[in-house]
């Protein structure tokens, strides 16, 4: 079993003395006293690194390396023990710069982080047999088609009005269809398909097709598509599912070399954790919170009754659902929000702990690992390398960073930016409205807003980083822990954000859709016949047992609107916004009334407003107005009076006079 995350050794290597690591070290020791400090850890002192490892083995510790290019050397001499390893890359990220000798606080923050506790994720497992369907137009699908037949069982479906010559042998078979409309994913797919045909064994000079007929369906491992048509699914984001313009060699080649690679068991991280019961999507017929729905590129999410479904199947992994869920019913788990925020808090920590007085506020630089690990590598390679203030952070994809995350780093105090690709493989919309709520409220703090740096070119990464606005290094900060949860972490981020500040506004208004919120209630419509409680998918208004009221919770208040939609006396509005006093209230009335007193027996029940909007509405109805005799005050009854009174009377419910 793993030791625990918080007691972890640190062994940096300088990289042969290309990294100024005695200038910085004042800064390393001060955040990181039990680290120990090598200069060719991978070579002639991999002796180091193996005495260290056995003494952290004994002590049931862990051990952080600072070096990511030697891991698997390093992980192959560990053996049985490389599971108590962490690696953290210090050299790109921090000592190859033309500011590495005052980067100490940064190498401080980026060890602490990598040694802070880690959260863990599930699989889920996929398996193709190899059945590929081929979309094509042309010859260039057959051609495709040959030359994977050995690899994959392959069908190839051809474009009505294709001309392609016959073959001599019957190697795989070649079919006329027209894909109307697909689903599934790796290993699952459904292809209907219209003017469906056999080829006729008599073609000459070209293949021609027998009779058509529409709603055909085929189904398959894979879909390769070279048809040049519209694609099927959002390229890039369906397993299984690959695409390339027939009229593209190298394009064509790289779509032939990753098929014949999908076959087999396939493991896929569950990218979200769902929990359908905080989900506040609907609630008696009526819709409230679509945000997930709204951003999905993959087309992964449906609505399931009240809630909605999420198939991990064909998540793509983009995070956009988790970043703009203002429940916490849908978390990104690679890894989860509040692993995400202790990190931050341990890293930052690190670097105010390290840092002097005259050093300016550090940058947390969000980035992937696809586009932006690489991009910053360049920057160190071959320019200037980033900013000492720039600490970079990798997460799976930036689309997943939400307002909490955010929030949380600049409550850390720091300033945040994101390193996106010029042209990103996801829509940003999500991730582009986290930052606009953040620097919403940082504007009101004096806090520079976060930003979006999207470039593919390292000499611009560095002058973007260069040009970052600086920050006094002592500005207002909490160390705050992180809570275990997603809309706990949420709120108290922003609340430590805002109370942290020392100019900060008791209520700040937000745009619509801010997932905070206050709820207004017309106290002259409002008939407390709490259809709004019972819808909330929070528990943010709730009612009283032991009175009439309505009380109210602000600070769980999604602001997703179920209750304005379902209150029958449309008594409701919504007022985005934060505000710390109303937070700082547990429960507050939003409305309450005297019981109404049974016209019969005296006793407490109903409200007055309540009796007096139910009489209206049934004063025409036949049960109460029949035989010329009004009924209505049979609603001014107690339960149990009014059943006395209608057997008294003879009333029968069930027919009219």
């Amino acid at each position: 079993m793993p030791p625990p995350d918080n007691d972890t050794h640190i062994l940096i290597c300088d990289c042969q003395g290309t990294m100024p690591l005695d200038e910085a070290g004042p800064a390393l020791r001060r955040a990181c006293p039990a680290g120990a400090q090598a200069t060719e850890l991978c070579r002639s002192q991999l002796g180091r690194f193996e005495e260290m490892l056995a003494e952290t083995a004994a002590e049931g510790a862990r051990l952080t390396v600072a070096c990511t290019q030697e891991a698997p050397l390093f992980r192959e001499v560990a053996g049985e023990k490389a599971d108590l390893l962490r690696f953290v890359n210090i050299r790109e990220n921090a000592g190859w710069s033309d500011e590495a000798a005052s980067a100490g606080p940064k190498m401080a923050a980026l060890l602490a982080m990598a040694s802070a506790p880690q959260s863990e994720f599930e699989f889920v497992t996929m398996e193709s047999r190899g059945i590929a369907l081929i979309l094509a137009a042309d010859e260039a699908g057959v051609a495709l088609g040959t030359k994977l037949a050995d690899t994959l069982d392959i069908t190839v479906l051809l474009r009505p009005g294709a001309e392609v010559m016959p073959r001599s042998a019957t190697v795989f078979p070649v079919w006329q269809g027209r894909a109307r409309a697909a689903e599934g994913y790796l290993s699952a797919f459904r292809v209907e398909v219209d003017d469906f045909a056999a080829p006729l064994p008599s073609s000459r000079g070209a293949l021609r097709f027998g009779p058509a007929r529409d709603g055909a369906v085929s189904q398959a491992d894979l879909i390769l598509d070279v048809s040049g048509q519209s694609a099927l699914f959002p390229p890039g984001l369906r397993p299984g599912y690959l695409r390339a313009d027939p009229r593209d060699p190298a394009a064509m080649a790289r779509l032939t070399d990753e098929a014949r690679g999908m076959v087999g068991t396939f493991d896929k991280p569950r990218f979200i954790d769902f929990r359908a019961d905080l989900c506040a999507h609907s609630r008696s017929r009526q819709t409230g919170c679509t945000r997930c729905l709204d951003v999905c590129p993959a087309g992964a999410i449906a609505p399931d009754g009240d809630t909605v479904r999420i198939d991990p199947m064909i998540c793509a992994g983009c995070g956009q659902c988790a970043s703009v869920c203002p429940t916490g019913a849908a978390g990104y788990a690679l890894p989860d929000a509040p692993a995400v925020a202790g990190q931050l808090r341990a890293g930052l920590a690190a670097y105010h702990k390290a840092a002097g007085e005259a050093d300016p506020a550090p940058v947390v630089l969000f980035h992937d690992g696809d586009h932006g690990t690489p991009l910053i590598a360049a920057c160190a390679h071959l320019g200037p390398g980033l900013p000492a203030r720039v600490i970079p952070f990798e997460l799976n994809e930036t689309t997943r960073l939400a307002p909490e995350l955010i929030a949380a780093a600049m409550a850390y105090g720091a300033d945040v930016a994101v390193l996106t690709a010029a042209r990103p493989r996801h829509d940003q919309g999500a991730l582009e409205a986290a930052l606009a709520l953040c620097a919403e409220i940082g504007a009101a703090i004096g806090r520079a807003a976060p930003r979006i740096i999207a470039t593919d070119d390292p000499d611009a990464l560095a002058r973007e980083t260069r040009d970052l606005p600086r920050g006094p290094v002592r500005q207002a900060r909490s160390g705050f822990l992180p809570p275990s949860d997603k809309r706990g972490l949420l709120v108290t981020g922003m609340a430590e954000l805002l109370r942290t500040a020392p100019d900060a506004p008791e209520e700040l208004p937000l745009a619509p859709g801010a997932p905070f919120g206050a709820v207004i209630v017309d106290p002259d419509a409002c008939v407390l016949c709490h259809a709004c409680t019972g819808a909330c998918p929070t528990g943010a208004l709730l009612d009283n047992p032991e009175a009439p009221q309505l009380r109210f919770t602000e600070s769980a208040c999604v602001q997703c609107g179920l209750c304005a939609r379902i209150c029958p006396e449309d008594a409701i509005t919504l007022r985005p916004r934060i505000s710390l006093p109303a937070w700082d209230q547990p429960r507050r009335t939003l409305h309450e009334e005297a019981p109404f007193a049974c016209i019969s027996c005296g006793k407490g029940f109903a409200t007055a407003s309540a009796i007096e909007a139910v009489k209206a509405r049934l004063a025409g109805h036949w049960m109460f107005a029949g035989g010329g005799e009004s009924r209505l005050d049979l609603l001014e009854m107690c339960e149990d009076c009014r059943a006395a009174e209608a057997v008294k009377r003879g009333f029968e419910p069930h027919q009219s006079s």
